[in-house]
């Protein structure tokens, strides 16, 4: 049996599988390297240059993230050349980007920021006038672009055409006038983008957000709880993130976003749907019903007891039964419920009422 084939990163000799980047090694073997244009989903681009290693007899440093690991490697990610490398990408990248958190995070924490940060990227490069521009107001409710935090990681774009396969928004423009544009810089919504909100997701810096949460003027991530759930939309079970303003409503928490999970850690692996992502009002609606109501002789709807609703639903559809027979009923469950639940809406309809006429919106 052959051996594994490895190499040597850090000082330290370690396998790899074929076909794994320099990224994925690293990442497996507790590694860290900066990255701003990655996504595991994604295929490698190496457009953001944060990611880059010195290898042995490369006489150029190499994107992690794009260089695929050969037996006999001996990668270094951290020296005194890798680190001059990143404090001056950072300090460009600075130059023309907004450089507090006031300005840069729109309801999310701007990773630019914290990485110049962490490695202490000189702040003293001057500034360069911002020509980037953003397209006209965009009439669609749930996506904001801000022009000016963008850095054409290009990670949105990507995941527009690899993942959801719909490449509504593309890169515009040439030299520092690119920007994240549709055609003719329609509005997302004449376009054939479905609102799942993914290049959200997928931006590093913000510069894609969520507009719901912008004109409730909701703080970054870092000030709100999150409480892991899964989707009740439909029968696919998604994984999702509420991002809860604990100080809202007081004391009581509102959702003020949605957000997934990280790639890889669920099944739905980060990705959610416009109704996943955007159609969260219903939790605080007024209209919402909370508490069990009966409707009365006079017509009208009163609040009562659980027990009380649920003799008068009873005696209602026996009632029915009586006058019509088994099969006057029908029973239609929906798919916000879960399997157990809808599994004992068809064990009432079969059993307790006698008839098969019994559905469920997405057929589990």
């Amino acid at each position: 049996m052959s051996e594994q084939p490895r190499i040597t990163l850090g000082g330290s000799a370690v396998v790899f599988e074929p076909g794994e980047t320099l990224l994925d090694v690293a990442r497996r073997n507790g590694v860290e390297i900066p990255t701003l244009c990655h996504d595991p989903r994604l295929k490698p681009a190496g457009a953001c240059r944060t990611c880059l290693v010195e290898i042995e007899g490369w006489q150029r440093l190499a994107p992690a993230c794009a260089t695929r690991a050969q037996a006999g490697m001996v990668v270094a990610s951290e020296n005194e050349r890798i680190d001059r490398h990143r404090k001056s990408l950072l300090a460009l990248y600075m130059t023309d980007h907004p450089q507090t958190d006031e300005r840069a995070e729109t309801g999310t924490p701007n990773q630019l920021l914290a990485m110049a940060e962490a490695f202490a990227a000189p702040s003293d490069w001057g500034r360069l006038p911002q020509k980037r521009a953003g397209r006209p107001e965009d009439r669609n409710p749930y996506i904001h672009y801000e022009a000016e935090t963008c850095i054409l990681c290009a990670r949105c774009t990507r995941y527009c055409d690899e993942i959801e396969s719909v490449s509504a928004i593309t890169l515009a423009g040439r030299g520092s006038e690119t920007t994240i544009s549709t055609a003719d810089e329609l509005s997302l919504l004449d376009t054939t983008c479905e609102m799942c909100g993914g290049c959200i997701d997928v931006c590093p810096t913000g510069a894609m957000s969520e507009k719901m949460p912008l004109a409730l003027e909701a703080r970054p991530d870092r000030a709100l709880g999150k409480v892991r759930t899964t989707c009740n939309y439909c029968g696919v079970g998604c994984q999702l993130d509420l991002n809860v303003d604990r100080a809202g409503e007081g004391g009581r928490g509102r959702i003020v976003k949605v957000t997934s999970p990280e790639p890889g850690t669920t099944s739905n692996d980060g990705n959610l749907c416009v109704k996943g992502r955007f159609a969260y009002e219903f939790v605080h609606h007024g209209d919402r019903l909370t508490k069990p109501l009966v409707r009365g002789k006079d017509g009208e709807l009163r609040e009562t007891s659980w027990e009380d609703a649920l003799q008068v639903a009873a005696e209602g559809l026996m009632g029915v039964r009586e006058r019509h027979g088994a099969d006057g009923l029908g029973f239609v469950s929906s798919s916000r419920c879960t399997v157990e639940e809808n599994y004992l809406v068809q064990k009432l309809a079969r059993v307790v009422f006698g008839t098969n006429n019994v559905h469920q919106c997405a057929a589990t």
